[in-house]
């Protein structure tokens, strides 16, 4: 008896319609599946990976937050590495690295790099090394790096934030002393502004993550705390005040701090992460607060695991702020440093 003939699998319905309305039903799917949908076949790869969903997807409003995180492999001779935080089919939370985005070297391995998210681009800025200065932009669409005008000036420990579409880079004149200066980076002309300007002499150390302190280091109430890896969320300053793990909050409209509430699980419980005595890191990302925290898991082995806490902010009747830990969990585990992280609309 002949062997019955194979016959070839019909094609799928969603293939087989024209390419705007394939683009359209794509743009409506979430970013972080589009490299399961990029296994499908290689048109839809084509498509996942174009410019033109994008557009699509931020026409229709379907643009997401995601999280980019820098951490420094002290393995490395201190280079930083770009990671996106990505959730498994299981429900887990990971760091997984862009592979594509080359690693930025330090000399240094307290060395700050300027790191600022606008819109679906991530901007950085800083010293490389002890004779080069680095100015690149990364599409975040295309996970691709472009080169951007060389920086005006040299300058060491750089922090960056934006306001009004312009860059303000803040940073040390040089290796050996505190004078701090200012450039600032116009990111519709993608051009450097003329001047330099020159900051007090305040002996203020540079952190990462605290571009913020300067721009609200005016008001005096704000200043009765000794605060550090701050954000800012829904015009409200956050920061953990480690030795008394509580998280305080600064509402600039009605000049007073507060501490927030509902935390005090996550923060007294330092055994269970067993933390080092580094500050934890807060982030604004999608109109609540991540918590970045490091736990020492093995030291002879210098093992440590990156933890990441999602908390929902609320003000309660009567101007109380409490929060909630929507998850935490451990995101990558090695010989890391946290620097910085992101929160990018694409």
């Amino acid at each position: 008896m002949a062997a019955r003939k194979q016959l070839p699998e019909p094609p799928s319905l969603i293939t087989s319609l024209p390419q705007d309305v394939i683009v359209d039903i794509l743009a409506r799917v979430s970013r972080f599946d589009y490299p399961a949908l990029s296994l499908v076949c290689k048109h839809f790869r084509s498509i996942v990976t174009s410019p033109e969903i994008f557009t699509r997807r931020s026409l229709l409003g379907c643009t997401e937050h995601c999280l980019y995180v820098v951490l420094s492999n002290m393995d490395e001779t201190y280079s930083n590495h770009c990671y996106i935080l990505c959730q498994k089919s299981h429900g887990e939370r990971r760091l997984v690295h862009i592979p594509s985005v080359p690693a930025i070297h330090t000399y240094f391995s307290y060395t700050t790099i300027g790191y600022v998210a606008v819109g679906s681009r991530i901007y950085v800025f800083g010293r490389s090394t002890t004779d080069r200065m680095m100015s690149l932009s990364i599409d975040c669409v295309s996970h691709t790096v472009q080169p951007l005008p060389s920086m005006p000036v040299t300058m060491s420990n750089t922090v960056a934030d934006i306001i009004e579409g312009r860059i303000y880079l803040i940073g040390y004149h040089n290796l050996y002393d505190w004078e701090r200066k200012m450039v600032v980076f116009n990111t519709e002309t993608q051009m450097w502004e003329p001047e330099m300007i020159w900051l007090d002499n305040s002996g203020r150390y540079i952190y990462n993550n605290s571009c913020v302190e300067n721009k609200w280091e005016m008001d005096e109430m704000l200043n009765l705390k000794g605060w550090q890896n701050a954000c800012v969320v829904d015009d409200v300053l956050y920061y953990v005040d480690y030795y008394k793990k509580e998280l305080r909050a600064y509402d600039r409209k009605h000049s007073c701090w507060q501490v927030v509430k509902g935390l005090e699980a996550l923060l007294l419980d330092t055994t269970r992460y067993r933390v080092e005595v580094w500050s934890p890191k807060t982030v604004s990302y999608d109109g609540k607060l991540a918590l970045f925290f490091h736990s020492l898991r093995r030291r002879e082995e210098k093992l440590r695991e990156i933890w990441c806490a999602e908390i929902l902010l609320e003000t309660r009747q009567g101007g109380e702020i409490w929060g909630k830990v929507e998850w935490c969990e451990s995101l990558a585990t090695g010989n890391f440093r946290f620097m910085k992280a992101l929160d990018v609309v694409v």
